[in-house]
């Protein structure tokens, strides 16, 4: 039986991956199109972002496994067969990753020190008013693997951190907050809400006109998630106001952000080019082959997808 490699990468990314899924999954055929092999002899997909289509016709097919976090643009593809069970990558080094990025932008933003970058181009030496981290409230949205870490890590630099998720889910020492209805409290409460929700029909442009008015006056918004989630336009407009004080975006509705996107050079928007919390094909393929050797032996891989809640 073989292994097809699905994925949208380009040459470096080949370069480092193939390596990778190669010594991870020693005696194992892989190939990287359906047709270097017998549509028949593929029972297991590894995939990244792959081509619409790329699953199509695949009789064998009996587990596919992404290499992303994200399996929103998986489940969108008509052509993915919903009876293969699906998992995500749920990797150590990414959640540590995330949790790194999520403290720089909520420290960057309680210190100031986007300001102090914008007073560098002028020549400008002022002081920015001083606030202690456990006066500064962050929420952050959504508590899997990656927005726990983030909560802990937040928590543990002084911030009073408040977490979100759509069903019940405890984080020790982390006041924790579930459902619809518990939202706008708890986004009244954040100088600074740290986006990790999964993107599902429930979220997406969940961070609309309305929230933001939710939102204290002033807060800011540090989107790791998906671009989807937010109202491009709606953002703006309470930058503008100065509802919103400042936002900090690693993923847009469309990607790479095109050249003359406002987002570019708005002064209170931070742009990261979606390197939140990179994939290490190093970890990575480790973890996807032992979810792969668990499914040829019987057993249920980790971290399968519920298709019907969309993660």
């Amino acid at each position: 039986m073989a292994i097809l490699v699905a994925a949208s990468f380009d040459a470096a990314d080949w370069a480092a991956w193939w390596p990778a899924l190669c010594h991870a999954l020693p005696g194992e055929q892989l190939v990287r199109a359906q047709g270097d092999v017998s549509a028949d002899a593929i029972d297991v997909a590894l995939v990244a972002n792959p081509t619409p289509g790329s699953l199509r016709d695949l009789p064998r097919l009996g587990f596919i496994q992404s290499l992303w976090a994200g399996v929103d643009r998986l489940l969108l593809d008509p052509t993915v067969p919903a009876q293969v069970p699906l998992a995500r990558m749920v990797d150590p080094a990414m959640n540590d990753a995330m949790a790194q990025t999520a403290l720089w932008a909520v420290l960057s933003l309680h210190r100031g020190f986007f300001g102090y970058a914008t007073q560098q181009h002028r020549a400008l030496w002022q002081a920015q008013p001083w606030r202690r981290a456990d006066e500064v409230g962050v929420a952050v949205l959504g508590l899997g693997q990656m927005g726990r870490r983030s909560a802990l890590c937040l928590a543990d630099q002084g911030y009073r951190v408040l977490g979100w998720s759509a069903r019940p889910t405890q984080v020790d020492g982390v006041p924790t907050f579930a459902g619809t209805d518990a939202l706008p409290a708890v986004l009244a409460q954040a100088q600074v809400v740290v986006n990790l929700l999964p993107l599902t029909a429930a979220t997406r442009g969940l961070f609309d006109a309305a929230a933001f008015a939710q939102m204290p006056r002033g807060a800011a918004l540090v989107n790791l998630a998906r671009g989807a989630h937010v109202v491009e336009a709606d953002l703006l407009t309470a930058l503008a106001s100065g509802q919103l004080g400042h936002a900090v975006l690693d993923v847009f509705e469309h990607e790479p952000l095109p050249a003359g996107h406002p987002f570019w050079s708005h002064p209170a928007v931070t742009v990261l080019p979606h390197v939140a919390a990179p994939t290490d094909p190093r970890s990575a393929a480790l973890i996807a082959a032992r979810n792969v050797q668990a499914w040829r032996a019987g057993a249920e891989p980790a971290h399968l997808v519920d298709r019907s809640r969309g993660y």
